[in-house]
C-alpha cells in the first residue's frame, strides 16, 4: 500500500491534488538552529544556559517588533522564530537541569558518598564485559529516595547503575532498594550520576497493571518465537517490540555493516509499517473514514506501549508519523512543518535527545523523505512502464533516507556503505510481512506458545530473508568504502552529497541529449571507483599478514572479504591502522591481544579507528611490575578502558579453548598457568594453532623458553596432524627461545616481527642461526615491511610490498 493510499484511508478527503505541492521550510530552519544551540548548551552550567535563553528571547521579540509593517518582515519573522525556538528549548533545558539538581544526588556524587537508594528501573539490564575479572551489568534508573550522609531526600534523579551479574537482575519499572557508591557523571550526560551498587537490589514494588500486561505480552512473544532458528528468533521480537536480547552477534554486526540496524530497533520505519497495516485493516473492515485517524492513533499508542514508552520509542513514533506525511503527495506540504514541530517538542520534552545519534538519524531520514523521496519517486515513475511504477517508491525511499543520514553514519563508523541502499531495497520486500506477522504473533501470544507459533513461523520466513540480505551484503567485496573520520569526514561527505543532488538534475538533462557520452562517462567513473581487491595490495588469496609495526607485534588473519582477525596491534596506532587499511580490512571479527605489554597493545586505538570489532580476547594473566624486577608495566587497564568506551566485549583464552571465525579455526595452546621464571607477561602470551585456507600457522606471541617448552609438550602429545606451514617466531627473535619447539615445528616459512635498528639487538644471532639450520626461509618485517602469506592456485607464496 502506498503512502498516498494510506493517507487517504486514514483521513477523509474528496480526491488527491493535482501536481506536487512545494515544501515550506520556514519553520524547519529555525527548528534546526534551535537544535544546534541545544547541543552546545547541554554541558554548560544552568546559570549560563539561563542567560543565553533570556538573550535569545529578547532578540526574538526585538526582531518581531522591528520588522512590523515592513516588506522584509518575512525573513525577519523567520529569524525571530529561530531565536524564540532557541529560547524555548534552552528554557526547557534549564527547567530539566534545575529539577535534576534540586535533590542531593549531585552533591553526594561529587563527594563519592555511600548511599541507600530507592529507585525505579528505566531500562533492561545489559551485561558489559569490560574486565574479565569483573563483568558488569548496567541499567538506567530513576532515584526516588536517597539516604546518605545523615540525610534523607525524595528526588527524581536519573542515574546509571553498575551491578554484579551474579545478582538477580530487576525487571523494567521494578521499584528496588540497594546500597551503592555515587560518582559524578560527565557534563552533558543524560544522567546526573553513576551509582556503583554494593548490595543486591531488593524489589520493593512492582509496576502497575498496564505495564505488567505489556511485559507479559513481550514475555509471551519470546516464548512463541523460542522454537525458531537463531536469526528469526532474535529478529522477529526486535522488529515488533524492540526486544534485541536474543539477536545473534553476527547478525547484529552484519546488519550494522549493511545499514539495516534501524530494523532491529524501534524506528520510524517500524511505525510506518504498523500504520500501513492499520490503514489496510480499516479499509478492509470498511471503517468509516472519520474513525480511521482515531483508530490509527489508538494502534500507534498500543505499539508505543508494547515497545515501552522510552525516549527512543517516542521519538520513533513521532518521526514515523512525520515520515508518512513526507512521502504522501497530499500531505507533503505540511510535512516540513510537522518535522519542525516534532523536533522542537521532542527536544523540549527531553533536551538530551539533541546529542543522540538515534535522534539525529531519525530526523535526518525524515528530512530526506520530505525533500527527496516524492520528487525522486515521481521522476523515476515517469520513466518506468505502468506495471513497474510501484518500484519507484521502493527505490526512492531508502535512497533518500540514506543520502540524508550518510554524514552522521560516517561519524559512527568512518566508512561509507556502498551496499546500504541495495540492502535496504531488498530487505524492504521482507520487512512489512515480517512486521505484520510479528504483530499477529504478539496478539496471539496470550493464547499460548502453540497457537502463537503459527504466525511466528509466518514471520520467521521474511525475517530470515532480512537476515540473509544482511549476511550476504556484509560480505560483498568492496561493499564498504573507507572514509575520513570525524567532523571533517562528515562535512566532506555532506558537501559531496549536496553537489551530487544539485548537479544531478543538470547532468540528467545532458545525459538525455548525449546518451553515448553519458554512458561512456558513467563507465569511466564506475571503473575508477570500483574496488580492485586483487590488484596491487594486498595480494590475491592472502591468508596472514605480519604487519610492519616497528618494534612490536601485529598481524591479521583473513576471514571474509573486508574482514579479518587482528592478532596484536603493535606499539603505534598509526602503523597498525595503515596496515589494516592497506589490507582492505574494514571490519574486525575479533582482536587477540596475546599479552599486555605496550609493544603488543599500544596500537589498539589504531585498529579500532573506523572499524567495528566483534570482541577482544586477552590472556587471563595480568602481572604487575615491581621495583627491582624486569617486568614491564601491564597495560590491561588501558585495554579494558578502550573496550568499554567502544562497547566491545572482552574474553579470556586459556589452553584447550577453541575459537572459530569464517574460514578460520584456532586452538589455544597456551597459557594454562602463570610462570614465575623470566617475564611473567611474556610467558603468559596466548599461543594459537591456527588452521585456515588449508594452512597451519603457529602464532606464539612473546613466549620465552619456559612457556615454549610447555607449548612443545602440548604439541608433542597431540595426535599427528598436518605439518605447520608458518611460524611466527616468538618474542621478535629473542635468544630466550625454546629450540625444541622451533625444531618440532620446522615450518617452511618463519616470520620475525621486529623493528629496524632496535635497542635490544633483535633478532639475535643465535635465533637466526637456529632458523637457518632448518629447511625453509626466514622473513623479517624490519627488512622489506609487511610479510604476506597467500595461497594462489594451490601454492603457498610470500609477498612483500
Amino acid at each position: 500500500m502506498s503512502a498516498d493510499r494510506l493517507s487517504g484511508d486514514l483521513e477523509k478527503g474528496d480526491g488527491e491534488p493535482v501536481g506536487r505541492p512545494p515544501l515550506d521550510l520556514r519553520m524547519l530552519v529555525p527548528a534546526l538552529m534551535a537544535w544546534a544551540c541545544t547541543v552546545v548548551a547541554l554541558p554548560q552550567p544552568v546559570t549560563v544556559v539561563l542567560g543565553i535563553a533570556i538573550g535569545c528571547l529578547v532578540l526574538g521579540v526585538l526582531c518581531l517588533l522591528v520588522g512590523r509593517g515592513r516588506r522584509s518582515s518575512g525573513w525577519r519573522a523567520g529569524i525571530a522564530l529561530g531565536w524564540l525556538c532557541t529560547a524555548l528549548l534552552l528554557g526547557a533545558l534549564v527547567a530539566h537541569q534545575s529539577a535534576r539538581t534540586a535533590g542531593p544526588v549531585e552533591t553526594l556524587a561529587a563527594q563519592r558518598a555511600i548511599v541507600r537508594v530507592t529507585a525505579v528501573v528505566e531500562s533492561d539490564p545489559r551485561l558489559v564485559v569490560t574486565n574479565p575479572a569483573r563483568p558488569t551489568v548496567i541499567y538506567r534508573a530513576s532515584v526516588r529516595a536517597v539516604v546518605g550522609r545523615g540525610a534523607r531526600s525524595t528526588p527524581d534523579t536519573p542515574v546509571l547503575v553498575f551491578a554484579r551479574p551474579t545478582w538477580r537482575a530487576p525487571a523494567w519499572h521494578d521499584r528496588i532498594e540497594f546500597t551503592g557508591r555515587l560518582q559524578p557523571a560527565d557534563a552533558g550526560d543524560d544522567v546526573t550520576a553513576l551509582l556503583d551498587a554494593r548490595s543486591p537490589p531488593r524489589v520493593v514494588g512492582r509496576p502497575g497493571p498496564l505495564t505488567r500486561w505489556v511485559e507479559s505480552l513481550r514475555s509471551d512473544t519470546r516464548a512463541a518465537t523460542a522454537s525458531l532458528p537463531a536469526d528469526p528468533r532474535g529478529l522477529v521480537p526486535a522488529l515488533v517490540t524492540g526486544d534485541t536480547a536474543r539477536m545473534p552477534t553476527r547478525l547484529n554486526d552484519d546488519m550494522r555493516a549493511t545499514g539495516l540496524t534501524h530494523l532491529s530497533a524501534v524506528s520510524g520505519s517500524n511505525v510506518t509499517f504498523v500504520l500501513v497495516g492499520a490503514g489496510w485493516l480499516a479499509g478492509w473492515c470498511r471503517v468509516p473514514r472519520r474513525w480511521r485517524t482515531p483508530l490509527a492513533l489508538l494502534v500507534l499508542g498500543w505499539f508505543v506501549l508494547l515497545c515501552r514508552p522510552e525516549p527512543s520509542v517516542l521519538r520513533a513514533a513521532v518521526m514515523g508519523v512525520v515520515g508518512l506525511l513526507g512521502v504522501s503527495m497530499s500531505r507533503r506540504r505540511v510535512g516540513s512543518s510537522a518535522l519542525a514541530a516534532a523536533i522542537v517538542v521532542l527536544l523540549a520534552w527531553d533536551p538530551w535527545l539533541a546529542r543522540s545519534y538515534g535522534f539525529a538519524l531519525s530526523a535526518l531520514a525524515t528530512l530526506g523523505l520530505l525533500l527527496f523521496a516524492r520528487p525522486w519517486s515521481d521522476a523515476m515513475a515517469a520513466r518506468l512502464p505502468l506495471r513497474l511504477r510501484p518500484v519507484a517508491d521502493a527505490i526512492a525511499i531508502p535512497l533518500a533516507a540514506q543520502a540524508a543520514c550518510a554524514p552522521v553514519i560516517v561519524l559512527l563508523q568512518s566508512s561509507v556503505s556502498l551496499v546500504g541502499v541495495p540492502a535496504n531495497l531488498l530487505a524492504a520486500v521482507f520487512v512489512e510481512p515480517a512486521t505484520l506477522a510479528g504483530v499477529v504473533t504478539v496478539l496471539a501470544s496470550p493464547l499460548g506458545p502453540a497457537v502463537a507459533a503459527v504466525p511466528a513461523w509466518c514471520a520467521a520466513v521474511p525475517a530470515w530473508g532480512i537476515a540473509w540480505v544482511a549476511h550476504v551484503g556484509a560480505r560483498v567485496p568492496g561493499g564498504v568504502l573507507p572514509w575520513p573520520s570525524g567532523l571533517g569526514g562528515a562535512l566532506l561527505l555532506g558537501a559531496l552529497t549536496v553537489l551530487a543532488i544539485w548537479g544531478g538534475v543538470g547532468l540528467w538533462g545532458r545525459a538525455r541529449t548525449h546518451p553515448a557520452l553519458a554512458a561512456g562517462c558513467a563507465l569511466a567513473l564506475t571503473a575508477a571507483a570500483w574496488p580492485l581487491p586483487h590488484l596491487g595490495w594486498p595480494p590475491q588469496g592472502w591468508v596472514w599478514i605480519s604487519c610492519d609495526v616497528g618494534q612490536g607485534d601485529g598481524g591479521v588473519l583473513a576471514t571474509t572479504p573486508g574482514h579479518g582477525v587482528v592478532v596484536d596491534t603493535g606499539p603505534d596506532p598509526q602503523h597498525i591502522d595503515a596496515c589494516l587499511h592497506r589490507a582492505g580490512v574494514t571490519r574486525i571479527d575479533a582482536i587477540v591481544l596475546t599479552h599486555f605489554h605496550l609493544d603488543h597493545v599500544g596500537g589498539l586505538t589504531g585498529a579500532l579507528r573506523g572499524r567495528s570489532v566483534g570482541e577482544i580476547f586477552v590472556t587471563p594473566v595480568v602481572a604487575t611490575s615491581a621495583p627491582g624486577t624486569r617486568e614491564a608495566a601491564s597495560n590491561a587497564p588501558l585495554v579494558h578502558r578502550l573496550a568499554a568506551a567502544s562497547h566491545i566485549p572482552v574474553r579470556t583464552l586459556v589452553t584447550g579453548d577453541t575459537v572459530n571465525w569464517p574460514g578460520v579455526h584456532a586452538v589455544v595452546l597456551w597459557p594454562s598457568r602463570e610462570i614465575d621464571a623470566g617475564s611473567i607477561q611474556n610467558n603468559a602470551s596466548i599461543t594459537l594453532d591456527v588452521r585456515t585456507h588449508g594452512l597451519r600457522i603457529l602464532l606464539t606471541g612473546d613466549i620465552e623458553r619456559e612457556a615454549g617448552a610447555a607449548v612443545y609438550g602440548e604439541l608433542s602429545h597431540q595426535p599427528t596432524g598436518p605439518p605447520f606451514d608458518v611460524l611466527k617466531v616468538a618474542h621478535h627473535g629473542s635468544a630466550n627461545q625454546s629450540a625444541d619447539l622451533v625444531r618440532f615445528v620446522h615450518a617452511p616459512i618463519s616470520i620475525i616481527s621486529v623493528g629496524a635498528h632496535n635497542d635490544y639487538g633483535l633478532p639475535t644471532p643465535s635465533t637466526l642461526s637456529l632458523l637457518k639450520s632448518l629447511p625453509g626461509a626466514t622473513y623479517r618485517t624490519d627488512r622489506g615491511g609487511d610479510v604476506v602469506v597467500a595461497v594462489r592456485d594451490g601454492r603457498v607464496t610470500v609477498d612483500r610490498p
